[in-house]
């Protein structure tokens, strides 16, 4: 049977580690890009990394590293004009491979047809690299050098974040979004197929140069956006309308890292179908569904789409929309994966793109999520760092009930412990002291049911007045004077 694994493409990474960023942070921003090329469906085969005080303006790697890039993919290392094209470069590639054999190695001394030196191809055929990604953003010199140099198709970290977005965009509304992002990123990398291209014919009688077809192409980018976005802003509202209806009532927002388990505790708290999956940005739609047990009102729980450490722009810009729940929302709770080292940065990164939304001023409480996979000595660490947080996981039905009270508790007060009477010419609404409360004791008399509960201050007050004002004190004297033997 074949291994799925060797059926995706290989792929190798490239990062230039920068002034100001640490080894810590260097590492962390490759173990994130892996994972993003993972969730693209590629397989990572190599690395390729370098400080330096500032990236190549032409190539983002010095000479010799460009030169080991080339190594992974079999390519050259050349970026002259000699080669003018991605498709010469695929098929010189294809020449040296199969000049003497599939899996020829090639000595230092070996020429090709330019009489240029060839590096040493020692990795298998199927192990070269098909597909470089790029911890940068990249201009399109740059990955048109790049191209040159490796023989392979080169993406860059905003590439590969616009592209699972794609895959992963169900809605109409997240479709439109993304679209969107894409047709920005592609538009200024645009470059002319080739020279043999006319200019349409332009102007009165068909006189002047008129648009070239790469002009003409950009065009149609430019008029195929403006067309998405009235389409998309008809759907703004429909969302808007339907946000205004929820207006008056009481609302939470999940936000935070992608992949940090939001869905999951969304799922948890509302026993709604989810989508949950351990990869990035499996959530591109906002879902809002109520707080399971429901509460007297309702409270309504949202799942917003996950963010990330250099989050491209036109992703930030399309997926506003989506993040207006977040910034409509009485409380926000910031989920973050405790089990990961850079979770800090993340935890900034996510309140940096709440802060550009507008959205951060609402108030918030910090979620420690899976705490599962974190022993005991990190979670004391972190009460002492982080005093104010409730470390969960979202798999622990005790942690989601502490999840719930504390978002219940939010809206109505801290919780106090109380004693209800509920008489059985009412008995309809034990059920609503069930949903509201956390019932601690229960038992019944000959008048009604007595409930020894634990619920917040305003939740209490609302069924009391749902009671007529009875407690449990009125209940007992009810009882002693329709038995009078409980007065002896």
């Amino acid at each position: 049977m074949t291994d799925p694994a060797q059926e995706r493409p290989p792929a190798v990474l490239v990062a230039v580690r920068l002034p100001g960023v640490t080894e810590e942070q260097h590492a962390a921003d490759l173990a994130e890009l892996s994972r993003l090329v993972t969730t693209l469906g590629l397989r990572v085969v190599g690395t390729v990394a370098q400080t330096r005080e500032r990236l190549s303006p032409s190539t983002v790697l010095g000479g010799g590293k460009l030169r080991e890039l080339a190594a992974w993919t079999g390519g050259d290392g050349n970026v002259d004009a000699v080669i003018p094209s991605r498709e010469r470069a695929l098929e010189r590639r294809e020449r040296l491979r199969t000049r003497d054999g599939d899996d020829l190695e090639l000595d230092d001394d070996v020429l090709d047809d330019d009489d240029q030196p060839v590096l040493p191809l020692t990795l298998e055929a199927s192990e070269r690299a098909r597909v470089v990604v790029v911890d940068h953003e990249l201009s399109p010199r740059m990955q048109r050098n790049l191209e040159r140099a490796t023989g392979a198709e080169v993406l860059d970290r905003t590439h590969v974040i616009v592209e699972i977005f794609h895959r992963h965009a169900r809605s109409r509304e997240a479709r439109l979004q993304v679209e969107i992002a894409r047709l920005s990123y592609v538009a200024p990398r645009l470059r002319e197929a080739g020279a043999g291209r006319d200019r349409q014919r332009g102007g009165v009688g068909g006189k002047g140069a008129g648009e070239s077809a790469l002009e003409l192409d950009r065009r149609k980018i430019r008029d195929r956006i403006a067309e998405l976005r009235r389409e998309l802003s008809a759907i703004e509202r429909e969302q808007a309308t339907r946000r205004a209806g929820r207006s008056g009532q009481r609302r939470v927002a999940l936000v935070g890292y992608t992949n940090a388990g939001k869905s999951s505790l969304m799922r948890a708290l509302t026993g709604s179908g989810v989508y949950v999956a351990d990869k990035l940005f499996a959530t591109l739609d906002t879902t809002v569904r109520a707080l399971r047990p429901e509460t007297d009102p309702r409270i309504l729980v949202s799942d917003t789409v996950g963010f990330i450490k250099k989050l491209p722009h036109e992703l930030v810009a399309s997926f506003r929309s989506t993040l207006d729940e977040a910034l409509e929302a009485s409380l926000l709770l910031y989920v973050v994966d405790a089990s990961d080292p850079t979770f800090r940065d993340q935890l900034a990164v996510t309140g940096q793109v709440l802060q550009e939304i507008g959205a951060g001023q609402v108030a918030s409480r910090l979620v420690l999520n899976k705490r599962d996979r974190i022993d005991e000595a990190q979670q004391q660490a972190l009460a002492v760092e982080f005093p104010d947080a409730i470390q969960i996981s979202a798999h622990d039905p005790d942690d989601v009930l502490r999840v719930r009270e504390l978002i219940v508790s939010f809206f109505d007060g801290e919780l106090e412990l109380a004693e209800l009477f509920v008489p059985y010419a009412d008995h309809g609404l034990v059920r609503h002291v069930y949903e509201g409360t956390t019932v601690l004791e229960e038992r019944h008399t000959e008048e009604g049911t007595h409930l020894r509960v634990r619920a917040p201050r305003g939740m209490l007050s609302r069924l009391r007045h749902r009671l007529g004002g009875r407690s449990d004190r009125d209940g007992g004297r009810a009882g002693r004077r329709a038995n009078p033997r409980a007065d002896r």
